[in-house]
């Protein structure tokens, strides 16, 4: 699919999402075959750009495919310094965050909040693309539906964003008051879809092939976000990718492979976030990828009493190892997102 000048690998892609998505979550769903990836948001604020958090974030170190990155602000002004600055250093793409629903976040009338000010919205857009469109890095935005359910407006950011030069449009199929409770709705998206001419792509509740078919035939989107349903199983992607393609459903992934992916994750997990810190952030990566299997809920217990990186390594391994005693592929996904993610 073609963002801009850019072309995607294929039009099943990785959601931005705050403390999931960073460089080697990007890097192992590209590998597994989604075909573009956006980074978790990066503030606007010049005073946090030098923060330890905010230069991970922004690590591309050894990223294949398109560099895409997602700012998230208030002031035209800072967010178009944002994307500058981001643009200076590498970013081939710059998405403008409209979408979080986090309270932290819509607090500050960041993220979702500003669907409720759509002239603060447009001047966002338009100072965003002013400062980009020299450098011809194409700017794309992602957002929910609207604030609530009594104010839905996607259709109309959707045309201002795309009159002022937005090349790509990524509708969540919920409003902003919904979060993550019920269930995303389509035709919201179907109507953005059906008044614009840039690409638009579906997102919210995409958990299966058989779900990813459904989605594409009721929205009439061009591609597909995938966000909660890859945390633990980033081989979605390929499932989704090969289901589309051919009709027929891969099966599980065998247990060695599963084992052989966790631990290449881990390495550059830890990698990006040091040995103290790494292995405490990994915990929540490594109960994703457990979460239903047999003993899950100890296994997971017992991680917290791990400190080092080397212990962590060898337990998941041990585990991997004695389900692989008991079967040669996972148990078929149960397909359930629960996690509140800020996506």
């Amino acid at each position: 699919m073609k963002i801009g000048n850019h072309f995607t690998e294929n039009n099943i892609f990785v959601a931005p999402m705050a403390g999931v998505t960073d460089r080697p979550f990007r890097t192992l769903c590209k590998k597994l075959g989604a075909g573009y990836a956006v980074s978790e948001m990066v503030t606007s604020r010049a005073d946090l750009i030098n923060s330890v958090k905010t230069q991970r974030r922004l690590n591309h170190q050894g990223e294949s495919g398109l560099i895409a990155v997602q700012i998230a602000g208030t002031e035209p002004v800072a967010m178009a310094q944002a994307a500058l600055f981001n643009v200076q250093r590498g970013a081939q793409i710059i998405d403008i965050n409209m979408g979080c629903p986090a309270k932290k976040v819509c607090n500050k009338w960041a993220g979702s909040a500003l669907m409720q000010d759509e002239e603060l919205a447009a001047s966002i857009i338009e100072s965003v693309v002013k400062v980009c469109e020299p450098h011809q890095v194409p700017v794309t935005l992602k957002m929910r539906t609207g604030w609530s359910e009594q104010v839905k407006n996607a259709d109309r950011i959707a045309l201002v964003a795309e009159n002022m030069g937005v090349r790509m449009i990524t509708v969540h199929g919920r409003t902003r008051e919904l979060g993550y409770k019920g269930h995303a709705e389509y035709e919201t998206i179907a109507q953005v879809k059906s008044l614009v001419k840039i690409p638009v792509v579906a997102n919210g509740d995409i958990n299966s092939p058989e779900k990813a078919a459904d989605v594409l035939a009721q929205t009439g989107a061009d591609a597909l976000m995938i966000g909660r349903a890859a945390m633990g199983r980033p081989w979605i992607f390929r499932e989704i990718t090969h289901f589309l393609e051919t009709g027929r459903l891969l099966a599980s992934p065998l247990i060695a492979e599963v084992k052989s992916l966790l631990l290449e994750h881990l390495e550059d997990h830890y990698s990006l976030y040091g040995q103290v810190m790494g292995v405490r952030t990994a915990r929540k990566h490594i109960g994703w990828y457990v979460k239903g299997l047999p003993g899950f809920e100890s296994f997971k217990q017992s991680m917290h009493s791990i400190e080092t990186t080397q212990e962590q390594l060898l337990a998941v391994s041990s585990y991997f190892d004695s389900l692989a005693e008991q079967s040669d592929r996972l148990p078929a996904p149960l397909h359930e997102i629960t996690e509140n993610v800020y996506e």
